[in-house]
């Protein structure tokens, strides 16, 4: 039947199942979109790493999506700036936006995407980036994106340091029933 050979051992693919929130299918779909990327580079070397540019320039998702460059910095398990990742890189990004993982998990992420300057805080820089980005073209005034930090640190700013901590970025975030969609 389909006579195809999984490019994992069942042992392999047990160990992603439990250490990601993917199913077997969802992996092996994953591998393949991955080997897709640079067939030339990664058939033979499942440790082989994709530049950002690349995963940039060819995952239709990361096209679109302002914070890429973020993306590929926060799931790159690489000691260097460049964020380029490798397929458990990958999978683990797969893995974190899939329906099955925890909200908490989804927080910790989008909180360590949107600390630009990762220093374990959301600060006024941060702030005005995330609004820069995700207002594209269509940019707001200095005032109008003034005003918005100043009403989003209103609402989730608990000790006044216009910082947001993590605590009390997970707090506000909780409370929104779009973050999940």
């Amino acid at each position: 039947m389909g006579g195809q050979q999984s490019v994992f051992t069942e042992e392999e693919l047990q160990d992603y199942k439990d250490l990601t929130y993917l199913s077997r299918k969802d992996i092996l779909r994953a591998h393949k979109r991955w080997i897709a990327l640079a067939p030339e580079i990664l058939q033979n070397d499942i440790h082989a790493r994709l530049s950002a540019e690349k995963l940039y320039s060819d995952l239709p998702e990361l096209r679109v999506n302002p914070f890429a460059d973020r993306l590929c910095k926060v799931f790159s398990s690489a000691d260097s700036a460049n964020g380029g990742l490798c397929f458990e890189d990958f999978i683990d990004m797969m893995s974190v936006f899939s329906e099955r993982a925890p909200k908490a998990l989804k927080i910790e992420y989008a909180f360590r995407i949107y600390d630009f300057n990762d220093d374990d805080l959301i600060d006024i820089g941060d702030l005005t980036e995330l609004v820069s980005r995700l207002c594209g073209e269509s940019a707001l005034s200095i005032e109008d994106i003034e005003n918005l930090i100043s009403k989003i640190f209103q609402e989730a700013d608990l000790d006044n340091d216009s910082m947001l901590t993590f605590a009390e970025f997970e707090h506000v975030i909780s409370k929104s029933p779009d973050f999940e969609k």
